[in-house]
């Protein structure tokens, strides 16, 4: 008998919440401290969406953690930042409701909530030559998290990326990545190392899984605890299949379980926060660049994140915008063969700073200043790449460069080369007319690219990309190299290189929405009792990528916004009022 036939009895909340990563959660503890009844379906079978597979930074200007350390900046300084790097695509209304809440959503999570932050005071903002741009004290991430607090929760959570972890073990970017990066040049560096990996592997017989989280897992089991303590229902393999409407008033939705279908009415508001359509072939095939089938395409997030929530919002009125200048948050991914014959996707965003590599086309010439960030290096690529020919590039460096910093999936020294030589992973050559040869690079082009690097890089120089002349840039880079942290000659073979693609860490068209994450109809008139935050709205960078960060940054401010409307709170002052609203 299918499913579909049982007729569950009806349900009813405050709060409908769609998708479990950074907003939906966002959204549910906040409205949930609130005093609001809230449940939140996930599609898929585990919690967390894209934000678990994420680095975990948020990009919140003027944030309590960089006051406490004394970096104080006026809020017009980012305001500047913003307008210069977003241009015709600066929303004012948007860009206040941000600034505004941003700090406060931190102190109200730090205050009332399982959700504690560290600082990434000093991460510079990308464009550091852009007026207003941040050396730091803009960035917070989640604080590492123990998973034993997490209980009987922590097995309904998505685990970290197969390939940015290292044998199921996630690592923090800070302190924690670069002891692994001098594991053997430091001692108290190799300490790090092999005291955190003796216990994960202790974690791993004794729990079968990482339990030292960081990063995005951190960021979603934190949220996941404190919706579950405010008494949030979470329902894993729950997609949305109908939106419920009354007199033009969304009024929750139709929700199929393995049991059967299910009416959720809520009483005040539906929130789309499925993650955005990077999984949607029809939709990427329309909108992205370069992407005739929709399949060339390397897209980070899980598979489950594919536009649902946008078709929700569209079968009731709402409609997406695609006046930006990006409909997606590029990355440079290249494809993992793993041995069990399945392929995972590699995000490149540590090596390409580091002195001694280099990023080329088929051409075998340079197209980027590869230390940028990485929707740069990707937006270059898809620019220069050939007319005609598959958009791709080739990160290229020596035996040594990848015995100290490792390139894409293939980790530095002590871990062996062989696997990823032996699977077509990693190209290799003596001399770098082979190494072209074997990844259908043009030879002499190749050869003169590398010669005419060289010639400067033996100075620390970078005269055609400027490589090391930003903070950003530098921060990418290696401090213990001079005089250029970011520019070092290729010289002694043998030589690899790795195939890079462009992919996405989601995408930035989505719902149009107004300062209070209200979903808008095509007249702008919001839709009664909808809201969307995430990828399922559009991005407020207007599809430009001005810091890392700027996806789940507003993510959580914009749920936070969301549930404070929902919940009728006008005021910050009253969220310190405990009882008025407990």
């Amino acid at each position: 008998m299918p499913a579909e036939s049982h007729h569950l009895p009806d349900i009813d909340c405050d709060v409908l919440i769609v998708g479990s990563g950074a907003a939906g959660l966002s959204a549910a503890v906040t409205a949930a401290w609130h005093g609001l009844k809230v449940i939140v379906v996930e599609k898929d079978s585990r919690f967390g969406g894209a934000t678990a597979w994420s680095g975990g930074w948020a990009w919140v200007p003027c944030n309590p953690l960089a006051r406490r350390a004394g970096i104080v900046e006026d809020i017009e300084r980012p305001r500047t930042y913003l307008k210069h790097e977003l241009g015709e695509h600066y929303a004012p209304a948007m860009i206040d409701a941000f600034l505004e809440a941003g700090p406060r959503m931190v102190e109200f999570f730090e205050q009332h909530t399982t959700l504690q932050f560290a600082d990434g005071n000093a991460i510079a903002d990308i464009h550091g030559d852009t007026p207003g741009a941040g050396t730091g004290g803009r960035s917070v991430i989640a604080a590492p998290y123990d998973g034993r607090k997490v209980g009987k929760l922590l097995g309904r959570l998505r685990k970290t990326m197969r390939e940015t972890s290292f044998m199921g073990m996630p690592i923090m970017a800070g302190a924690d990545l670069s002891a692994f990066l001098n594991l053997t040049r430091s001692l108290p560096a190799a300490w790090h190392v092999t005291k955190r990996f003796t216990r994960h592997l202790l974690d791993l017989a004794v729990h079968g899984r990482a339990m030292q989280l960081v990063n995005g897992v951190a960021l979603v089991a934190r949220l996941a605890k404190s919706a579950e303590d405010l008494g949030v229902l979470l329902w894993e393999s729950a997609p949305v299949t109908e939106l419920l409407r009354e007199n033009d008033h969304v009024r929750g939705a139709i929700v199929s379980t393995d049991k059967g279908s299910i009416r959720i009415h809520s009483r005040h508001a539906v929130v789309l926060a499925a993650g955005g359509f990077a999984n949607d072939i029809e939709r990427r095939k329309a909108l992205f660049p370069r992407t005739p089938t929709g399949h060339e395409h390397l897209a980070l997030p899980p598979v489950g994140v594919s536009g649902d929530g946008l078709r929700l919002g569209e079968s009731v009125g709402a409609r997406v915008n695609t006046d930006i200048a990006s409909p997606v948050a590029w990355a440079p991914v290249s494809q993992v063969p793993h041995p069990d014959g399945s392929v995972g996707h590699f995000p490149h965003i540590i090596e390409r700073g580091k002195p001694g590599i280099i990023g080329v086309l088929s051409n075998g010439r340079r197209f980027v200043n590869e230390a940028n960030g990485y929707y740069d290096y990707v937006t270059a690529m898809v620019d220069a790449a050939p007319a005609g020919e598959e958009v791709t590039s080739w990160l290229i460096c020596s035996h040594g460069f990848q015995r100290r910093y490792g390139l894409g999936i293939s980790r530095p020294f002590p871990v062996p080369l062989s696997s990823f030589i032996r699977s077509g992973y990693l190209k290799t050559g003596n001399t770098i007319e082979a190494l072209a040869q074997a990844c259908g690079i043009d030879p002499n082009g190749l050869s003169s690219t590398v010669s005419e690097y060289n010639r400067h890089a033996r100075n620390g120089e970078d005269p055609l990309f400027g490589r090391g002349s930003t903070p950003y840039n530098r921060k990418q880079g290696d401090v213990s190299h001079h005089p250029n942290p970011c520019v070092a000659p290729i010289e002694q073979g043998p030589f690899y290189a790795v195939k890079v693609q462009p992919g996405c860490f989601g995408t930035f068209a989505g719902l149009k929405v107004n300062e209070h994450a209200q979903v808008l109809d095509d007249r702008g008139h919001a839709i009664a009792g909808l809201y969307a935050a995430g990828g399922d709205m559009a991005s407020i960078m207007g599809g430009h990528y001005p810091a890392g960060g700027i996806n789940l940054g507003p993510a959580l401010t914009f749920g936070y916004i969301a549930a404070r409307h929902i919940a009728g709170i006008t005021a910050y002052e009253q969220e310190n009022d405990h009882a008025t609203h407990r």
